[in-house]
């Protein structure tokens, strides 16, 4: 097991799944942060060496991601609704908020949209 930024990942894990299971990080992000770090594509995380992982947890410590990116949206969220924004109220009522239809699909939208919006 190997502890990267609060979590154990298997060894035989790659680094590119390993990295995009952080909330935050997706393909791009991945890609760019294994490139700088000169890593593999095809890497696993027990084949990393120790200054590999260290540089690896030090570039996650230094990008907004999990948690704190999570309060961040939710902030923003809060913002708009106090603001009294038209996106703000449309987060308020559960609807679309970026002008999809609502005749006939705002359930699915409700679905999609799983943002905690009353905070």
């Amino acid at each position: 097991m190997v502890f990267i930024l609060g979590f154990n990942f298997p060894e035989s894990r790659l680094v590119k799944s390993a990295l995009q299971s952080f909330y935050g990080i997706g393909p791009q992000h991945t890609q760019r942060l294994m490139a700088k770090l000169y890593i593999h594509d095809t890497a696993r995380v027990g084949t990393l060496a120790d200054k590999q992982v260290l540089d690896l947890t030090a570039e996650l410590s230094n990008m907004t991601i999990e948690n704190d990116l999570r309060r961040k949206l939710q902030e923003n969220i809060r913002r708009l609704r106090d603001m009294g924004a038209y996106r703000g109220r449309r987060h308020a009522m559960q609807m679309p908020v970026r002008g999809q239809r609502t005749r006939t699909q705002t359930a699915t939208a409700g679905k999609l949209n799983k943002v905690e919006r009353f905070g």
